[in-house]
């Protein structure tokens, strides 16, 4: 007899270097107490300083691990990354489509932490007509919001505004991460309902280990929808849960750090100790 657990799917790029992509968000689950499952759509050549190559699976091979996962095991959420081309995204949509998943979060992954274009230019029409239509909640950083909604966001008053905009577009919820901002106190971040605005802060942590972060928030986000969290709720606990690995956040490598995403553990640990 075995124990009943939720099911938390990621579709996403590899990163070697294992602190974003499909390793991150796999490590979230695990942290987070649900099952995870993967399907793989690129494979980048990864570490803390740069992306020095990315391979792309064949759509139709991202279609089959779907089906495996899906016809099989099931999945209580799903969260995209990285979906490089226009091929992978019609694939991906087609399979969402089918399975009929319904909180289905995306993180509109474009650029890698040093620059690295993850998403090609032609892609990301696509990426707005096939996925976003379908999203339960998309959780765009402000490059990201900036393209996705075709504005400048310099402002707290921008973020809600290009929020209004990307929902129009059709996903349930935005979330507006607000950490590209020009430095602060706070990191601030804005979920939008279509009728509320919510205004979530965490305290700016001073360092370069951030590495993963959109994908771990993301993820959490997923891992806790699966366990039945509301969104609010969900975004919430994931806006702590990343506080608190990015606190915990590891010095390894020559560029931008990994994030601890144990780092719960490590204090409970403590505690019982």
């Amino acid at each position: 007899m075995g124990i009943e657990v939720p099911v938390a799917l990621t579709i996403a790029g590899s990163d070697s270097g294992g602190g974003a992509g499909i390793q991150a968000d796999l490590k979230t689950f695990t942290a987070l107490r649900v099952f995870g499952a993967s399907v793989i759509t690129s494979v980048t050549a990864q570490n803390t300083k740069s992306v020095l190559g990315i391979s792309d699976l064949e759509p139709e091979f991202v279609k089959l691990q779907l089906d495996a996962v899906l016809g099989d095991i099931g999945a209580d959420a799903a969260k995209l990354g990285m979906l490089s081309n226009e091929g992978i995204i019609k694939a991906v949509s087609d399979k969402i489509r089918q399975y009929n998943i319904k909180k289905l979060v995306l993180d509109p992954v474009m650029r890698s932490k040093a620059g690295e274009v993850l998403l090609q230019k032609e892609a990301e029409q696509a990426l707005i007509d096939e996925i976003l239509p379908i999203s339960y909640i998309v959780t765009p950083n402000v490059p990201e919001a900036e393209i996705l909604a075709a504005q400048k966001i310099t402002t707290l008053e921008d973020m809600r505004e290009s929020a209004a905009v990307i929902k129009a577009l059709g996903p349930d919820y935005v979330l507006v991460k607000g950490g590209h901002l020009s430095p602060s106190a706070e990191a601030t971040d804005i979920l939008y309902d279509g009728e509320n605005f919510l205004t979530i802060s965490s305290p700016r942590i001073d360092t370069k280990n951030t590495h993963g972060t959109g994908c771990t928030y993301s993820a959490s986000i997923c891992a806790l929808l699966a366990r039945g969290y509301s969104v609010v709720d969900a975004v919430k606990a994931s806006k702590r849960y990343v506080y608190g690995a990015i606190k915990g956040s590891f010095s390894i490598g020559g560029g931008h750090g990994p994030l601890n995403h144990f780092w719960e553990y490590e204090i409970h640990k403590v505690r019982y100790r």
